[in-house]
């Protein structure tokens, strides 16, 4: 597995990561990571590799797009002193364009969306044993669905980032159309946005896979 002993991740992102976090932060008391996949994930390293002593901070928070991020970067992230870090940022971004068209600015458009998410990279990269890069997603398996069609720009843009800086990468929507090849979207999420806790395991199994975590490990 890509994370060593003793390391500590930071996963940031919107309402999807965030998932009923303690506040200040999401550390230190049971439940306080939340109630997604970042909690899945820290069982699982837990499980998997408890001589390692992974420490998870939680730093999602609800309604957030890349402009929040940005403006809370430098106490949310750089202050903790991450030796990874997790960004899964972009929902906001597009589903304002849609359930609040009027409101134009809450809208993130593509080119704001790659050139903030970019800058945070670069800021931050050097500081980083490891980045994982993960994408938006829309639970939606029809491709000419209009709201999937602009999330898929956005994953776009994530891939196209973490190729550049040759950071781990997470195509969540790729992890939920295997599932959606099988089930309806309401089995996953009522809104297709907000996965219920199966939701939650693929996204969580994305990114341990991304991290080459070892499932038979210990058993």
């Amino acid at each position: 597995m890509l994370l060593q002993p003793k390391s500590k991740l930071v996963m940031i992102g919107d309402s999807i990561t965030d998932c009923e976090r303690a506040r200040p932060r999401g550390e230190g008391l049971f439940g306080a990571i939340g109630k997604g996949y970042v909690s899945l994930v820290d069982a699982l390293l837990t499980a998997a590799y408890p001589e390692y002593g992974i420490r998870i901070v939680n730093m999602g928070s609800s309604g957030n797009n890349v402009r929040d991020l940005t403006e809370r970067w430098q106490t949310d992230v750089l202050d903790l002193k991450p030796d990874w870090l997790s960004i899964m940022i972009g929902t906001n971004d597009v589903w304002r364009q849609y359930d609040l068209p009027a409101q134009t600015e809450q809208h993130v458009y593509l080119e704001e969306y790659e050139q903030k998410l970019e800058a945070l990279v670069e800021r931050t990269l050097p500081q980083l044993q490891g980045l994982v890069l993960m994408t938006p997603f829309y639970i939606e398996p029809n491709e000419a669905d209009s709201m999937r069609r602009t999330m898929d720009q956005y994953g776009e843009v994530v891939r196209k980032i973490a190729s550049k800086y040759n950071t781990r990468f997470v195509d969540t929507q790729a992890a939920f159309n295997q599932a959606l090849a099988h089930i309806y979207p309401a089995t996953l999420a009522w809104d297709r946005v907000h996965p219920n806790m199966s939701g939650h395991a693929v996204l969580a199994r994305a990114f341990l896979q991304a991290i080459e975590f070892d499932y038979n490990r210990g058993l």
